[in-house]
């Protein structure tokens, strides 16, 4: 076996493979196991922990039992555990990152830079936890004062996607150790490895017992649901479909759970004639390939200027062209698997259908031979409003480009979804970009860049791309709760 191999399957047999409750690794009931595939050769890579409702209904019952003391802790100390646990992401960097590639997909340069990402959330909510303010004013009246404070909203039940194992749970888990909640997480049965690598990172980090649980589990629903209407849990943070985002979102109605979803995205990316091409080019790159473009921030509907589509599509059918695909391993891979068969025969079925009516493949387009689940760059040119992949998400690498020749045509055309997350405008008019991005239905906007994605920055959308905002200096806010105590003094 090769020095590469050896280190992959060090990397794998280093992760504990057990469920994560009250700071005890402990087997599922009846011993329960399903397997990790590796989406770059379709086999398994090691089996982990498959939880029960009993299962979950016991780490639920630890986060309960912890949640008084935890809230009762510093916020200088709690401050200080996320810090201790980004210093341990980033010194632990490069096996994470190899253990995400491997479980993921992703090329392991992209994979590097998750954990730093995901690290940084930690970094942004160690400071968060230091800076929870109130206030304190007199009445309208005279007669009294108004004293405002802030508390954890208390035991949360989080649940993270497979496409940014680390991010999408340290992005949750930052807030509400910041806040002072326990919580139980869920992670994707498609990527639980990175997640239970993490549970260890803050056990070391000094998190107490039962502030932070984890429950790995094929049947997520079966799982999920009876914790989510328990009555035990308060809040629910989600990261995943529309479509699975609307179901939650009826379950939590029963007690009230306060929700945060970030769901599903159709993000819109405009060339205006005047756009820089060359950086409009890489901005495409950037929105479109991160991730394989499997993101829900991806570029889904790219819209150029029917002046300029021509010279745009060959620059991006171009540098797509010269990414390299292969396992993410790999040196000097740009483009890893999608995650499995059933998302590359979703983006295959997506092309097709557009092809159907009317598209023109500039690059790509053809499921490669081999094992994997492989699926390489590929531009469209002339894509119809009346294709699928207008409406629905890719999550893939797929760029599908549609002329324009107005500004309130294409502001319609982006505007023409249920979703709301993100869009890309590309232009070198000041007062056209305002115009643009204020118009466009979306939490947020990139202007000339590709990426929007920051630990300080809130992350979030409108319509049915979800409710609530995770990063910036609002994300902590959707683990407190605000009190008033009205004190009388005369």
């Amino acid at each position: 076996m090769d020095q590469s191999r050896v280190d992959e399957a060090r990397v794998v047999e280093a992760v504990e493979k057990r469920l994560f409750i009250d700071g005890k690794w402990t087997d599922a009931t009846r011993g329960a196991t399903f397997d990790v595939v590796d989406p770059s050769t379709g086999e398994a890579l090691c089996a982990v922990a498959d939880a029960s409702p009993a299962d979950g209904r016991a780490a639920l019952e630890a986060a309960v039992a912890a949640q008084p003391d935890f809230a009762r802790t510093s916020p200088r100390e709690r401050s200080d555990m996320l810090m201790t646990a980004y210093e341990l992401l980033m010194q632990r960097a490069d096996e994470l990152a190899l253990l995400m590639t491997l479980e993921m997909g992703k090329p392991l340069a992209e994979a590097r830079g998750e954990i730093a990402y995901a690290a940084e959330f930690f970094r942004h909510f160690a400071g968060e936890a230091v800076r929870i303010d109130g206030g304190y004013q007199t009445a309208p009246a005279g007669n009294a004062r108004f004293l405002i404070t802030k508390q954890p909203v208390g035991p949360c039940l989080l649940i993270t996607p497979w496409n940014f194992p680390m991010a999408m749970g340290t992005r949750k888990l930052g807030p509400a150790i910041a806040a002072g909640c326990t919580s139980v997480v869920k992670p994707a049965h498609q990527t639980p490895l990175s997640m239970l690598a993490l549970m260890g990172i803050l056990a070391e980090a000094g998190v107490p017992a039962g502030a932070v649980n984890c429950v790995t589990a094929m049947d997520a629903g079966g799982v999920m649901e009876p914790l989510i209407r328990s009555g035990l849990a308060r809040k629910l943070s989600f990261t995943g479909s529309t479509r699975v985002g609307r179901i939650l979102l009826e379950q939590c109605a029963e007690k009230v759970l306060r929700t945060s979803l970030e769901l599903g995205g159709n993000a819109p990316f405009v060339v205006f004639e005047d756009a820089d091409l060359d950086e409009a080019v890489t901005g495409a790159i950037a929105a479109k390939m991160r991730n394989m473009g499997e993101a829900c921030t991806a570029a889904n509907r790219i819209f150029v200027h029917e002046s300029v589509i021509d010279e745009f599509g060959r620059r991006l059918a171009e540098r797509m062209a010269g990414l390299t695909v292969g396992r993410g391993t790999e040196p000097g891979v740009n483009v890893g698997p999608l995650i499995d068969e059933a998302g590359r025969e979703k983006v295959r079925s997506l092309v097709a259908d557009a092809v159907g009516r009317g598209a023109t493949v500039l690059t790509g387009g053809e499921v490669p031979p081999g094992s994997g689940y492989f699926y390489p760059p590929t531009v469209l040119t002339g894509v119809p409003r009346e294709a699928a992949m207008a409406d629905q998400e890719i999550f893939g690498p797929v760029a599908p480009l549609t002329p324009f020749s107005t500004e309130d045509e294409v502001v319609r055309a982006a505007n023409d979804t249920e979703y709301g997350l993100v869009a890309y405008v590309f232009t070198n008019d000041l007062r056209r970009a305002l115009r643009v991005a204020e118009s466009i239905e979306t939490g947020m906007v990139g202007l000339n860049q590709g990426v929007v994605s920051n630990p300080a920055a809130p992350f979030g959308g409108v319509k049915q791309s979800g409710l609530g905002r995770e990063g910036g200096a609002v994300g902590i806010d959707e683990f407190l709760e605000t009190k008033y105590i009205g004190i009388a003094v005369s």
